[in-house]
């Protein structure tokens, strides 16, 4: 199904190494975990699979059609007035954990089972590559802040990539890859394009790129991890033309 992907792989190593320590018990514990909302429907997945309830809580900017997965999957939602940053969310979960008994904290930014990621943040809150947090357009990724769980002094390099950017990638791959993609998928390839054309990586294994968007001096193989579906921004900017000329239609 399309929630297994790296978010659903993220979410099995916490809950299964929780549940391996004894720290929680299926049909007593109830989870909590605060999320922009890719890694909150991993989670959301493998709990009702494995008979957990969940209780996600996420800033109120992120798109409809992640709510709906999440609460489809029988997460209890609790959003945030996303002005409030990431500080926001974590009191509010402090307050549900607080009134709740028998909660547990997966803690996503913190925990160890949680693999190490490095490599794109957007422009305009490039804290990993020393600038201040801002707000910007590429959701899933750029929370303002560096999490506990990354380790900055093994990052080779950060690419930093603008809304314009992510955007412009993520409907190229829809047009000429047939991949519906999210927007930090688009972020991601368009750090792998950057990586891929500088001549040094010429006839080398790289991280990767796609066939139509490479204009390089001479081959590379390459491959992009996509972090997240398009089908859950189609209420956001990225589709406002394609939903406009649909909303439009006419029978004729």
């Amino acid at each position: 199904m399309k929630s297994q992907k790296i978010s659903l792989r993220i979410a099995y190593s916490m809950i299964k190494d929780a549940e391996e320590k004894g720290l929680i018990t299926p049909g007593k514990t109830i989870l909590v975990e605060v999320t922009s909302g890719n890694t909150g429907i991993g989670l959301a997945s493998v709990a009702s699979a494995w008979g957990y309830k969940l209780i996600i809580v996420m800033p109120h900017t992120y798109s409809l059609e992640r709510r709906i997965i999440l609460k489809a999957f029988g997460a209890e939602l609790h959003l945030t007035d996303a002005a409030k940053g990431f500080e926001g969310v974590i009191q509010k979960a402090q307050e549900i954990m607080d009134k709740t008994p028998n909660t547990y904290f997966l803690r996503q930014f913190e925990n160890p089972a949680n693999p190490k990621v490095y490599g794109v943040e957007p422009a305009d809150s490039a804290v990993l590559s020393g600038g201040n947090p801002g707000k910007h357009k590429i959701q899933g990724i750029g929370a303002g802040f560096v999490p506990a769980v990354l380790d900055i002094s093994i990052l080779d390099e950060v690419f930093t990539v603008t809304n314009d950017e992510a955007f412009e990638m993520t409907k190229l791959l829809c047009l000429k890859e047939g991949l519906l993609a999210g927007i930090s998928s688009g972020a991601a390839t368009v750090a792998a394009i950057k990586a891929a054309k500088r001549p040094e990586n010429v006839g080398k294994l790289f991280v990767v790129c796609l066939s139509f968007l490479l204009s390089l001096e001479g081959p590379t193989n390459s491959t992009v991890i996509f972090p997240s579906f398009g089908e859950r921004y189609l209420s956001t900017e990225l589709f406002d033309s394609v939903r406009e000329e649909v909303e439009n239609m006419r029978v004729q």
